[in-house]
């Protein structure tokens, strides 16, 4: 919704809609005034305990839909499990963890357990035996715990499927049914899904029991003064980014916003230390020191300032012409809210947000609700930096020879200077803009050029990919060999999603794939931590360990004989290449693992 869209006159609050005080305070605190079209219609609804069928995108807000009715029945003195959030990626599940958190804030003793490939086993089982209220995790590893018997369902009062068509689309159908159908019957059942096939239709008749159907259309939109753009950037890159950023555009006020209280002050004050004037306001910031930084930015005391969500509420400052999303947040309604920063009452404005490689995922989920593209922008150039900062030296002189009595008296000193030491009256000037420069250098050196590549959106690399010499998002790339091939009926996506999830990789690492009859040839970068390379060593692919180790051209232990003139087994290297080099749709860094063979339903676990 707008901020400039009429209000209700009696507007539905958290309230009305049957949240206890600890929740509502919570709430309060992240900035959230009034409840979204999903939140309204399922909120009572899942407090009345009856199962839901929800239809809604992405950004509408529904994690809050189902999160503030667990939140608001938990038995915190109950050790066992007692809400399991399934989403398809590792992204999406922190995403949710995140939510939880904060939602909880009011809570004491809540704990919220994220389960994903790539984490070590260690940290979840370690938090499993102190007891969890809230586990959000994936289905590959969550049916791993089950498998080893460190996940107890058995006392599982709720559990909700985000994006179920999305788990469905990417192959989870029959670990998500091996999941519902180990856990207790009288559990409590959401279903999340952005559109309902008939799969989506048959899941929900076989494991909810009555449930309510409730379909939400977006209608959050953005203004149409605002120029969006969005930048690649990891995350160590965002500051040098930011500073290139704020060199080049034109601002005259800007906000930054971040997701977490501690990165305002750690941002503000890095922004400070290269010569800006940037404060931060989170939560934490009293009313009276907040107001004092909102008039210095009025006053054009201070240009930038660093805040959160809920610091940002309500702030009209007719000079910011920029918003910078330095963490992109993970609904839509929140960047609406963010960018509606700018460009008020007519003005135009920018908005840029940066996008790590794995929230790609999350701005196409903010360009679809929004019905608006971004347009990728790159990292402004060591050469567009400097004619940048070159202008801005002209104008500081143009500016100066423009006040005719100082430049008189200046004038007199520096013949007086040229008289007496013989020096050409260029080399003056010059000296003189080394004095008035200081030690920090006017212009950078080519040398500080970063690698272009590396700030590139997802198009761009996909149209280069064929033109690199063998490079990933993070560097070269060598050839892996794993133990999995053909006739083990692999295919690339678990290939992507069991070596992303287990070695924290993402899809920009990933070059070509080659599956042969016995093993299969995989491009990932050449220099893989040690630690990680040991989790690769233990992952498994449809119960195959994959013994994933460099190629070196040898005859794999596994993959039969040679045959004649050709370099492995199985007709050649490029024999059993797949169709589309594992690059399918589904490819992502965010998959969690492939679909397992048919198990039988089992009970719950005494």
């Amino acid at each position: 919704m707008s901020d400039d869209e009429p209000l209700d006159e009696n507007p539905t609050t958290f309230a009305d809609l049957g949240l206890s005080g600890t929740v509502l305070k919570a709430l309060s605190a992240v900035g959230y005034e009034r409840p979204s079209a999903i939140q309204e219609a399922t909120i009572p609804t899942l407090l009345g305990g009856r199962d839901v069928v929800g239809l809604a995108q992405t950004g509408t807000g529904k994690t809050a839909a189902f999160a503030l009715p667990i939140l608001e029945r938990l038995d915190k003195g109950q050790k066992q499990p007692q809400a399991l959030v399934l989403a398809p990626t590792r992204e999406l599940a922190l995403q949710v963890c995140e939510a939880f958190e904060q939602y909880a804030g009011h809570s004491k003793s809540v704990h919220i357990l994220p389960v994903y490939g790539g984490q070590g086993y260690g940290v979840q089982l370690s938090a499993l035996r102190r007891g969890v209220h809230v586990v959000v995790g994936t289905p590959g590893r969550i049916m791993d715990h089950l498998d080893r018997g460190t996940l107890d369902l058995s006392e599982l009062k709720y559990l909700v499927l985000d994006e179920a068509d999305e788990m469905l689309k990417m192959g989870f159908a029959e670990d998500v049914e091996t999941i519902l159908a180990a856990t207790p019957e009288d559990k409590q059942v959401a279903m999340f899904s952005a559109t309902m096939p008939a799969q989506i239709r048959r899941l929900s008749a076989k494991y909810l029991r009555d449930p309510q159907e409730i379909a939400v259309r977006k209608t959050t939109t953005t203004a149409s003064n605002v120029t969006q753009r969005y930048l690649i950037a990891s995350y160590p890159q965002k500051v040098d980014a930011l500073t290139r950023i704020l060199e080049v555009e034109n601002f005259d006020a800007m906000i930054v916003f971040t997701r977490t209280k501690n990165e305002t002050e750690t941002l503000a004050e890095r922004l400070r230390a290269r010569g800006y004037a940037a404060a931060a306001i989170n939560g934490d910031v009293q009313q009276a020191q907040r107001e004092r930084t909102v008039k210095q930015l009025k006053d054009g005391k201070l240009d930038i300032l660093v805040a959160t969500d809920v610091a940002a509420r309500g702030l009209d400052v007719e000079r910011i012409t920029h918003v910078v999303n330095y963490d992109l947040p993970i609904d839509t309604e929140s960047y609406v809210h963010r960018i509606g920063r700018t460009g008020r009452a007519g003005r135009s404005g920018d908005a840029i947000s940066f996008v790590t490689p794995r929230e790609r995922r999350t701005l196409s989920s903010i360009e679809r609700a929004t019905k608006q593209s971004l347009t990728q922008m790159h990292l402004p150039s060591v050469d567009e930096v400097n004619a940048t900062r070159l202008s801005r030296f002209d104008d500081a002189i143009t500016a100066a020879l423009g006040n005719t009595a100082r430049i008189d008296r200046f004038r007199d000193i520096i013949a007086h200077y040229v008289t007496h030491h013989d020096v050409p009256e260029a080399d003056v000037a010059a000296a003189l803009a080394v004095v008035a420069q200081g030690e920090t250098p006017l212009l950078l050196d080519p040398a500080d050029e970063p690698v272009r590549e590396e700030f590139r959106g997802p198009k761009a690399q996909s149209r280069d990919r064929d033109s690199r010499d063998r490079r990933g998002s993070s560097g070269p790339l060598r050839t892996y060999r794993i133990a999995v091939g053909k006739r083990h009926k692999v295919e690339p996506r678990q290939i992507v999603g069991a070596i992303a999830n287990e070695g924290g990789l993402s899809r920009g690492d990933f070059g070509q794939i080659k599956i042969l009859p016995g093993f299969s040839l995989v491009d990932l970068p050449a220099e893989i931590p040690a630690d990680a390379l040991k989790r690769l060593e233990r992952t498994r692919i449809s119960g195959i360990l994959i013994e994933l180790q460099p190629d070196e051209g040898r005859a794999p232990r596994s993959g039969g004989p040679r045959s004649s003139g050709s370099r492995y087994g199985g007709g050649g290297r490029d024999g059993g290449r797949s169709e589309r080099g594992g690059r399918g749709r589904n490819d992502s860094a965010g998959y969690d693992r492939g679909p397992r063979k048919p198990r039988k339903p089992r009970t719950p676990r005494d």
